[in-house]
């Protein structure tokens, strides 16, 4: 029996997710608004900047998976890739709010590039990073462990971001200046995480093959894996979702609450409950069965989205507050769940296809949600062009119309909750065809694994029969 992981091992893997957290949460958070309502950029040229990147971004990350892939065939590690990203991304980080002083267009132009240069340098590190837990131990519980800590130190980081990044902003003084500020604080905390856990899960032995694969072949031996895309589409559409709530969270605080401060409770509250959320969505798992509570969770959020939308009509704090809080709750199980699935079915694909390949479905998965999070505020941008939302420089004070102020609230409220209501039937269809609920959908004994591996065991994850 392979020994369980110790913790020492576990939070060298889990805080490579307090960077991956930082990077995920804050370009949705502030990048929108950063443009439209620091540099003066049209709202529908800030949605077009925040959204071509990440087309790029959905096309380089197979690619990268592969070549992680090819890493670990040759040399037994990811290490290469991740720590080339680990390096970069804090500069790029940094640049994509440093825009000089230009005309709007030529803002946009400029947080694109940086955009588009630091989302790839994060995908170095996240796609080879995300393949690990496939290959951490052999044993299912200890990779539901792993992710456990993944999945805690992802919310530590989010909510580190969420809740201080507004603030070092405007203790900087706001505007330009004070984004300036931000983006050179958080890249020394993007730095410091990514590089400590590059250094942290170097014992991993990468165990992809029998053969390397070019990127061609490597998708052709992958696209039989039905249970993944289906699970990567439904991950995808709650990803898209978030990212709308977040891209929307500046605009309910300045102008449904007239606090622009509120932005960091508010993501404090969708945030905070994670810490308490996540044990008890893994216990009820281990219970009743990971898909069971996916679905749950898919649900729940749906409802919480749709209370959200009378506490904002009511311009009121502590309603809003309240309803964000219990997204939170059910925001963990959405975080939690899926990447708890995700290695299982990697690691099952190997005895259908006869290659071990975590890194290039890893790479799909990541190409899949970093396009949904940049499409989100592109999504939300488009709902502020429709309903006549009015742009300007810092500066300058804007009252806004009544369909503006309407659409804000649409926005962080409706058209989340139609999405998480959108992903059900792939998720639902994932089930069908793992009809017994565990992580991988049986309630018989485990499988026997790809060759090398030995057999996974995992007494405690079946549910009630």
């Amino acid at each position: 029996m392979t020994p369980p992981l110790p913790r020492t091992r576990l939070l060298g893997y889990g805080v490579g997710s307090v960077g991956t957290g930082v990077f995920s949460a804050l370009p949705g958070l502030l990048l929108l608004y950063y443009l439209t309502d620091v540099l003066g950029v049209a709202a529908g040229l800030a949605g077009l900047v925040l959204v071509l990147p990440k087309v790029w971004d959905m096309l380089v990350d197979p690619v990268i998976g592969v070549a992680s892939d090819r890493e670990a065939v040759r040399t037994g590690h990811r290490t290469r890739l991740m720590l080339t990203g680990a390096l970069t991304l804090p500069v790029l980080f940094a640049a994509m709010f440093a825009a000089p002083a230009l005309a709007p267009v030529w803002s946009a132009v400029w947080v694109g590039c940086a955009f588009t240069l630091a989302t790839t340098a994060f995908n170095l590190f996240q796609v080879p990073y995300v393949a690990l837990p496939a290959e951490i131990s052999p044993r299912r519980d200890q990779r539901a462990r792993a992710m456990s800590w993944r999945v805690v130190c992802l919310t530590l980081g989010v909510l580190a971001a969420g809740g201080l990044a507004p603030a070092v902003v405007e203790s900087a003084g706001g505007g330009r200046a004070g984004h300036l500020v931000m983006g050179a604080a958080i890249g020394l905390v993007l730095g410091a995480a990514l590089v400590a856990s590059t250094a942290g899960t170097r014992w991993i032995i990468g165990r992809p093959g029998p053969r390397t694969l070019g990127p061609v072949a490597a998708l052709r031996a992958a696209r039989g894996n039905k249970a993944f895309f289906r699970l990567a589409l439904a991950f995808a559409l709650q990803a898209l979702a978030v990212s709308v709530m977040l891209a929307a969270a500046p605009y309910v605080a300045v102008y449904r609450l007239d606090d622009y401060g509120l932005t960091s409770a508010m993501f404090v509250c969708v945030v905070g409950p994670s810490l308490v959320a996540v044990p008890a969505w893994s216990a009820a798992a281990r219970r009743f069965g990971t898909v069971r509570c996916y679905l749950a969770a898919v649900a729940a959020m749906t409802a919480s989205a749709l209370l959200l939308l009378p506490a904002v009509l009511s311009e009121r704090v502590v309603p809003v507050l309240a309803a964000t809080g219990l997204v939170g709750l059910c925001y963990a199980g959405l975080q939690l769940l899926p990447l708890s699935l995700l290695p299982e079915t990697v690691r099952e694909d190997a005895g259908r296809s006869g290659q071990a390949q975590a890194g290039t479905f890893t790479g799909m998965w990541t190409g899949l949600e970093t396009g949904a999070m940049a499409l989100g505020p592109g999504l939300f941008a488009a709902v502020l062009g429709l309903t006549a939302f009015r742009s300007a420089e810092a500066s300058v004070a804007v009252a806004q119309p009544a369909g503006a102020l309407a659409g804000i609230g649409a926005g962080f409220t409706l058209l989340p909750a139609a999405l998480f209501l959108a992903s059900l039937p792939p998720l639902l269809a994932f089930r069908r065809g793992n009809p017994g609920d565990h992580p991988l959908g049986r309630t018989g004994p485990a499988p026997e694994t790809e060759p090398g591996h030995e057999p996974d065991t995992d007494p405690g994850d079946r549910s009630a029969t």
